[in-house]
């Protein structure tokens, strides 16, 4: 799901980095945001962190006193996307293996969707992989397949950066291949 949230965050200034006067300028102060929300990526109660979409307010700075780095407060409007069980999206196949596909949708690296999860489906095996169903429909790399989420995790471990997993499922209407590699519809 999408949504917009007003946001709150500290932006550190270092102190090597303000002007002689002690001052810094707000395109500093938003940038300094920007890469702060970027190495974030995620958060497990709000989503991704897709876009700011509005600067409200950047506060007065306050000063470590034995750093001389400076704090400021500044609020936010962002864009945001948060997996939702139920949610019906759309992700790309990025890899086809005989117990499902895993895709990729926005900006959710791993969306598994398994073959019991794809009725009428059977996997062919080859050179391309693919998933086949009864009417000829081809599940396979590059394919834009509209799904059903099934499950949501969040994953946050040392070897994996803050993510979203999902499980997804063909089970429902109007459920499956969008578009063919080729990028026309099928």
């Amino acid at each position: 799901m999408f949504y917009e949230v007003e946001l709150l965050r500290e932006v550190a200034v270092l102190a090597e980095n303000l002007d002689r006067d002690k001052l810094v300028s707000s395109r500093f102060i938003v940038t300094r945001l920007l890469e702060g929300l970027l190495s974030e990526k995620a958060d497990e109660d709000l989503g991704y962190f897709l876009a700011v979409t509005g600067i409200k307010r950047i506060g007065k700075g306050e000063v470590v006193h034995n750093s001389g780095d400076v704090f400021f407060p500044v609020v936010f409007n962002c864009r945001m996307f948060l997996p939702c069980k139920g949610e019906i999206l759309e992700g790309v196949v990025d890899h086809v293996h005989r117990l499902g596909v895993f895709l990729r949708c926005g900006p959710v690296k791993y969306v598994f969707l398994s073959a019991r999860k794809m009725p009428n489906y059977r996997y062919v095996v080859g050179e391309k992989p693919v998933f086949l169903h009864d009417d000829l429909a081809r599940i396979e790399k590059d394919v834009v397949v509209r799904f059903e989420v099934f499950g949501v995790r969040w994953m946050r471990r040392e070897d994996i950066t803050k993510e979203f997993m999902m499980l997804a499922t063909l089970q429902g209407d109007l459920l499956g291949p969008v578009t063919g590699p080729d990028g026309l519809d099928l």
